[in-house]
C-alpha cells in the first residue's frame, strides 16, 4: 500500500500549480495589453487598425501613412475602392508599405518602380504621390481590371517574376481601402506617442506651421483645401458638398487619421464622430455640438 505525501510535499506541490497560474495569467494579460497597443490613454505600442466585414487588419504608422496615400490618389482620380485595393496590396507586396529607397536592380519606392523601364526619375519615385499616380495610370488602361483578381490586375502593371505574390495582402487591402475611400465609416483608428514641441504662432494664412502642412498634404493627396478652423490656427475645416459628401467627408477624416503620425494630427471631427490622439483607448466617440454632415474638422498639436 502506497502511503500519503508528506504533508510539505503536498503543500509545496499546491504552491507551485498557484505560482504557474500566476505566471499564465500575467502572460495572457501582458499580452492582451500589448495587442490592444494601449492602457487606458497611455500608448504602448504604436499601431494603426482598421476592421471591415467583420475582420480586422493592423500596419504601422508610416505603413497606413503610405497607405493613406495610395488610397486618396485613387479616391482623388474618382477611382472605385476596388483600384485603391490592388495600390494597397501591390505596395504591400513590393515594399511592405515603405518609401525605401533601394530595391532589386533600380527599382525604388513604394512600387518599386525602375527608372530604366519608364516610370520616371529616381526622385520622382520616391514621391509616394508620384508613384501612386504612375501605378493607377497604368491600372486603368487595362480593360475590366476593376472584375480581375488583384493579383493578376497586379501583375498586368508590375511585370513581377512572383505574379502570384500579391493574392496574399488581397484581404488585408480591401479592409484598408474600405475605410480609407470612406466606405466603412469610424473604423480606422490609430495608437500614436504624443505629439511634442513648442506652441507655433500662425502665420499670414491663418494657420500654424503644422496646420499649413496638413493643408498643403490634404490639397496635394486628397484634392481637398480646407480653411482655418481657429484663432489659434491650429484647425482646418473641410467641406465635402454633393450627393456622395458624407462618404468622402469619412475618406478624408480617416486619410486624417492615418496621416496623424507624419502631420502631428491630434483630433479629427466629422459626421458626430471623433477621434482624439491622447485617448487611443476610444477609437471614434459620439460628440454634440460638431461639425455638420459632410465637414471635416482636423486639429494639430500646438505646444
Amino acid at each position: 500500500m502506497r502511503g500519503r505525501p508528506p504533508r510539505g510535499e503536498t503543500g509545496g506541490a499546491r504552491a507551485g500549480a498557484l505560482a504557474l497560474v500566476l505566471v499564465l495569467v500575467t502572460v495572457a494579460a501582458a499580452t492582451w495589453v500589448w495587442n490592444r497597443g494601449s492602457v487606458g490613454a497611455l500608448p504602448l505600442r504604436p499601431h494603426c487598425t482598421a476592421t471591415a466585414d467583420g475582420a480586422s487588419s493592423e500596419l504601422a504608422p508610416d505603413q497606413i501613412g503610405n497607405a493613406a496615400i495610395i488610397a486618396a490618389i485613387s479616391v482623388k482620380r474618382g477611382l472605385p475602392a476596388r483600384a485603391a485595393s490592388i495600390g494597397i496590396a501591390t505596395a504591400k507586396q513590393e515594399s511592405k508599405l515603405r518609401n525605401i529607397d533601394y530595391g532589386d536592380r533600380d527599382s525604388l519606392g513604394l512600387f518599386q518602380q525602375r527608372p530604366s523601364q519608364g516610370w520616371g526619375e529616381p526622385d520622382q519615385l520616391l514621391d509616394p504621390v508620384y508613384a501612386s499616380n504612375a501605378f493607377f495610370d497604368v491600372l486603368v488602361k487595362i480593360e475590366g481590371y476593376e472584375n480581375l483578381p488583384i493579383t493578376a490586375a497586379a501583375q498586368r502593371v508590375q511585370r513581377s517574376a512572383f505574379p502570384t505574390a500579391y493574392a496574399r495582402h488581397e484581404p488585408e487591402a480591401r479592409i484598408f481601402a474600405s475605410a480609407l475611400s470612406g466606405y466603412s465609416p469610424a473604423v480606422l483608428t490609430c495608437v500614436l506617442e504624443p505629439v511634442e514641441g513648442a506652441r507655433e504662432a500662425v502665420g499670414d494664412d491663418e494657420l500654424t506651421p503644422r496646420a499649413a502642412a496638413v493643408a498643403k498634404a490634404a490639397s496635394r493627396e486628397t484634392g481637398r483645401r480646407g480653411v482655418s478652423a481657429s484663432t489659434d490656427g491650429d484647425r482646418l475645416r473641410f467641406t465635402l458638398a454633393g450627393r456622395e459628401g458624407v462618404r468622402l467627408s469619412w475618406s478624408l477624416a480617416q486619410w486624417a487619421v492615418a496621416r496623424a503620425a507624419g502631420l502631428d494630427i491630434v483630433a479629427v471631427e466629422v459626421g458626430g464622430k471623433q477621434w482624439r490622439r491622447d485617448r487611443p483607448d476610444k477609437g471614434w466617440v459620439a460628440t454634440t455640438g460638431g461639425p455638420a454632415a459632410g465637414t471635416v474638422v482636423v486639429t494639430v498639436a500646438n505646444g
